[in-house]
């Protein structure tokens, strides 16, 4: 048996699955009950343009004290807390708000992500085994287990098959450090004039699992965090996406690229080409 196949073999899948939804869906209504008409910025990341508000650490408190309670051997790995080791072999990667800018300004596409993972809490080493993510503002809910599918809302999901990178609809995303935006600008250039259309939502997550439903055909993004594509990744590739990086390597901070087979390996090729993964 493969470690992947014995990994998930090891564990419960599907109700690990069951509790990140209920997990997921408890800390939106938190997020959705308790946003205030006006929201402020409690502090910042990465740039002065990246936010962290109230919310997004009151929404991971909440995550990590029903997790402490019940999963306490289990490991967390959470966007605005400290890493909890664990002993079981087992991560839960928690993103409380996936799109905080979306939430600070009141747009509509920001959810809470949850997943578990087996392995080492590193997007190219892990295997996701379930996760969920629930869009706040509207309710819906994506669910995934590995081997077991992929769903929206208790309906199973199946990612569009493009005839073409030109007939493609393809998400993406942008950094906040004006360097990065700087290359990722001149990396779109060279893809926009190759696809239907591009669209930019500001929550990978919520990407990755229209990805999954077919409202989008391809998706790539460079600097993705664990937290941002864990469950989203696994909803992605359990409807049928490939799911990796560039030259070789899988899915990671340095680039994450997803969409059907043979159509996807065209926007990595076209990706490689646009050194969409280096600096210059």
């Amino acid at each position: 048996m493969h470690d992947i196949e014995r990994q998930t073999a090891d564990h419960d899948v599907e109700g690990l699955r069951d509790l990140a939804r209920r997990l997921a869906l408890e800390a939106g209504a938190l997020v959705r009950d308790g946003r205030p008409d006006r929201v402020e910025v409690a502090a910042t990341k990465s740039s002065a343009v990246d936010p962290v508000t109230d919310m997004d650490r009151a929404s991971e408190a909440l995550l990590r004290e029903r997790l402490a309670t019940e999963r306490p051997h289990d490991a967390i790995l959470g966007e605005e807390g400290d890493d909890v080791p664990g002993t079981s072999g087992l991560t839960w990667v928690l993103d409380p708000i996936d799109g905080t800018v979306n939430y600070l300004y009141g747009v509509a596409s920001y959810a809470v992500s949850v997943a578990v993972v087996a392995g080492p809490p590193d997007p190219e080493r892990w295997t996701a085994l379930a996760g969920c993510v629930h869009s706040v503002v509207d309710g819906r809910t994506w669910t995934a287990a590995r081997g077991g599918g992929a769903e929206r809302d208790g309906l199973p999901l199946q990612v569009n098959r493009p005839a073409s990178l030109a007939a493609s609809l393809l998400g993406t995303g942008f950094g906040y450090e004006a360097a990065r935006r700087a290359q990722q600008a001149r990396v779109l250039a060279d893809v926009l004039p190759r696809v239907r259309d591009i669209r930019r939502l500001g929550s990978a997550a919520i990407d990755l699992c229209l990805l999954a439903e077919g409202r989008l055909d391809l998706y790539y993004e460079r600097g993705l965090n664990p937290w941002d594509m864990a469950a989203g990744g696994l909803v992605a590739s359990e409807a049928g996406a490939w799911l990796g990086g560039l030259r070789g390597r899988g899915a990671s901070r340095v680039m994450t690229v997803a969409g059907a087979r043979p159509v996807v390996d065209e926007l990595a090729r076209l990706l490689e080409d646009a050194d969409a993964d280096g600096d210059a």
